[in-house]
């Protein structure tokens, strides 16, 4: 679809991408709010990003909306002919799956579930063609994740795997939402993933549980000092499989400040990653592993 542009009241412009998710559109999309931030275009003053859309608010007083149209229109064709390659940073966040805390909770509301009788886990590995949970989980954590957008309740991020159409994860959220997520969740819904930032109410599926914080408003967490929420549109998640100890230890190193998630500054290029998905992923583990 071409990019469709959608006033919202006297001081919204919405720029819708593509409606299905895609990696290119969520390039697209990214390179655009990037151009209209470091545009300085007077009157706008707040750009919101979306996993394959944007959301730009401005002041009318300051600029006429059809003048704001005009200037993103423009931002869209630079955008269309910049390369598609992005600075970004690739971070490795351990994952307790299958632990006791998601557990419970999510046993606690099985008749808002389409399995009454499973897990999460279980149901999400059936209905992916998967005749193990570990097999799953080895899908699961296996291919890294493209951080698309952040937002719902603060500091949560929406993942996206890197990894051809067919080969994505895709579960639906539960029949009816719980009351009830733990914090640090590792959860999936649709095509995305998600990391819940906090405690709260919840639909997506329950995959398992992160020791790493990604949302502190106190900023005292030894790695979120210098901004509260951790990720950011474009970060790459890798995700590691833990075990209880490996979790207990990690808990322990975030209580007193040792706790330092891996990350490396990596040049993202979406077009050698096309030409070989699984050879660039491996390379991007790699850098994560140091090799």
């Amino acid at each position: 679809m071409s990019t469709r542009y959608t006033f919202g009241g006297d001081e919204h412009l919405f720029v819708e991408c593509s409606e299905e998710m895609s990696l290119e559109a969520f390039f697209k999309s990214l390179s655009m709010a990037k151009g209209v931030r470091e545009s300085g275009i007077r009157g706008i003053t707040e750009i919101c990003p979306a996993n394959a859309s944007f959301q730009v608010k401005f002041d009318p007083d300051i600029i006429h909306p059809d003048d704001v149209l005009k200037e993103v229109k423009a931002i869209e064709g630079a955008a269309e002919k910049a390369e598609p390659v992005l600075k970004t940073r690739i971070v490795e966040i351990p994952v307790f799956y299958n632990d006791p805390w998601t557990h419970e909770t999510l046993m606690r509301f099985r008749e808002r579930h389409q399995e009454p009788t499973g897990t999460d886990l279980d149901y999400a590995a059936r209905i992916n063609g998967y005749g193990a949970v570990d097999d799953f989980v080895g899908a699961h954590s296996g291919s890294p994740w493209f951080v698309s957008m952040v937002g719902f309740v603060a500091g949560l991020p929406f993942m996206y795997q890197m990894v051809e159409r067919q080969r994505q994860i895709q579960v639906p959220k539960y029949l009816r939402p719980r009351t009830d997520t733990p914090r640090l969740t590792v959860g999936h819904g649709g095509c995305f993933g998600c990391i819940y930032s906090v405690r709260g109410a919840g639909g997506y599926q329950m995959f398992g549980i992160t020791p790493m914080p990604i949302f502190d408003p106190t900023q005292t967490t030894s790695y979120l000092r210098d901004f509260m929420v951790f990720f950011r549109p474009g970060d790459i998640v890798k995700f590691k499989s833990i075990d209880r100890a490996a979790y207990d230890q990690a808990i322990e190193d975030v209580d007193k400040g040792r706790f330092a998630p891996p990350i490396r500054e990596v040049s993202f290029d979406l077009r050698e990653f096309q030409k070989d998905i699984d050879g660039y992923n491996a390379k991007l583990e790699g850098m994560i592993n140091g090799h």
